[in-house]
């Protein structure tokens, strides 16, 4: 078993590498050979039609050698896929957990850095950051300024009534749907002979809430019409 080449790997031919016979040595004949012969056979897969069936069938294999851990779950083709990954596994170098120590120095490390900010940087140039500036450099920032003039008009009386809107059929308007939610949650916390008492009560409290609200809005609108009309 050899430690797979960047080079078969970029091929998606690692598999080869993981259960190669011959020495563990970068760079000599044999990687050389099986990089020039599966990079043809990789050219080749890439060229053929995509409606051949015996290629499609190179491409799937491909797909399955190149990454296993995504394909490991199929039945024909899956134990040997798990063993590629555990032959990967047992190549790879095993690294040390961090000690106690080793993290209260990158702790250390990061305090020691200097955490000035640009804005700020920036800011503490400003010769005025404490004082206001004198009183001609005042007069010149404010002659630069222009005010804006903006006419909010008034508001529009329509000249014929409008007729009310149907909003029963749109999502999340529907009044009565949320009155009977509203209910179903009052009477959740009731015993079952009591819960249709309860969700009656609930619904006719919030008709009646809602048509004081509608009054109420009427009887603003009128004061609103009665002080344009003077």
């Amino acid at each position: 078993m050899a430690m797979p080449r960047r080079a078969m790997k970029d091929l998606g031919f690692q598999a080869c590498c993981l259960r190669c016979d011959a020495k563990d040595v970068a760079g000599s004949d044999r990687c050389r050979s099986c990089i020039t012969h599966h990079k043809k056979v990789r050219d080749l897969i890439a060229k053929a039609p995509q409606s051949d069936e015996l290629f499609q069938l190179a491409r799937d294999l491909l797909a399955m050698a190149a990454s296993p851990n995504r394909y490991d779950h199929d039945e024909a083709h899956g134990p040997v896929l798990r063993e590629q990954q555990r032959l990967a596994n047992s190549m790879a170098e095993t690294k040390p957990l961090p000690s106690s120590e080793d993290i209260g120095q990158v702790f250390a490390e990061q305090a020691k850095r200097d955490k000035t900010s640009v804005v700020q940087t920036i800011g503490n140039q400003n010769p005025w950051k404490n004082q206001l500036p004198p009183e001609d450099v005042l007069e010149r920032m404010a002659d630069t300024l222009e005010v804006e003039d903006i006419e909010h008009g008034v508001r529009t009386i329509p000249s014929r009534p409008i007729a009310p809107v149907d909003r029963s059929d749109r999502l999340g308007e529907d009044r009565k749907m949320v009155d009977k939610i509203e209910a179903g949650r009052a009477a959740s916390s009731v015993v079952e002979p009591l819960k249709e008492v309860v969700e009656s009560a609930t619904i006719a409290q919030r008709q009646r809430d809602r048509a004081g609200w509608e009054d109420a809005q009427s009887e603003v609108s009128e004061l609103l019409d009665d002080d344009l009309d003077l």
